[in-house]
């Protein structure tokens, strides 16, 4: 792909091309859906760049690829959620459960150090940490713009798995770079009724 040209005023009047050329609205599901995945590529963005700017951890440089594994994953997903159901194109991305079985080793790993959860935690642990939950967060919204958009129309199922198994790996991560960089988790203080 070779992009010339950033602005093209095809967007001017709300609607936007997808992969095949197709005209849809800005506002449509579909484009929702990519861009939140979008969105959230960009909050991994800055997590990655954090864990390399601020942390010695000897661990940081497997931890940024596979954050960045993470990020091409998310643009493969934005590449087929920008796609019309039943198109394709050479060398079309994909989704697979390879992928999917790849989170949950990444989770399983990360899970042996960490005590289990009595309590739900606050979003936090540092500013590390804390972008991570972010990320998180907005995975959880990336994964309901994507279910809401499969009850309209065709959706990679792997596409649902992908965002639901990232978003519990991001979970485990943050908890897991609190406790290695030696930062506090506080636990959610529930108020009691009068």
């Amino acid at each position: 792909m070779r992009i010339s040209k950033v602005y093209t005023k095809t967007g001017d009047k709300g609607k936007t091309r997808l992969a095949g050329g197709q005209q849809v609205w800005k506002d449509s599901l579909r484009v929702e859906a990519y861009g939140t995945v979008d969105e959230l590529n960009s909050v991994l963005g800055v997590t990655r760049a954090m864990w390399l700017a601020g942390t010695k951890e000897p661990i940081r440089t497997q931890i940024e690829q596979e954050l960045r594994w993470m990020q091409n994953k998310l643009f493969d997903i934005g590449g087929l959620l920008a796609t019309k159901p039943g198109q394709s194109f050479p060398n079309m991305p994909s989704v697979n459960t390879a992928d999917v079985s790849r989170l949950e080793g990444l989770i399983d790993g990360w899970q042996k150090d960490l005590q289990p959860l009595r309590e739900f935690i606050l979003p936090g642990g540092g500013a590390i940490a804390s972008s991570i939950h972010l990320a998180r967060t907005v995975c959880r919204r990336a994964e309901r713009c994507c279910v809401s958009l499969m009850r309209e129309e065709q959706v990679n199922p792997p596409i649902i798995i992908y965002l639901n198994r990232l978003s519990d790996a991001l979970f485990v991560l943050a908890r897991w770079t609190a406790y290695r960089l030696g930062e506090p988790e506080l636990l959610w203080e529930r108020s009691k009724s009068p």
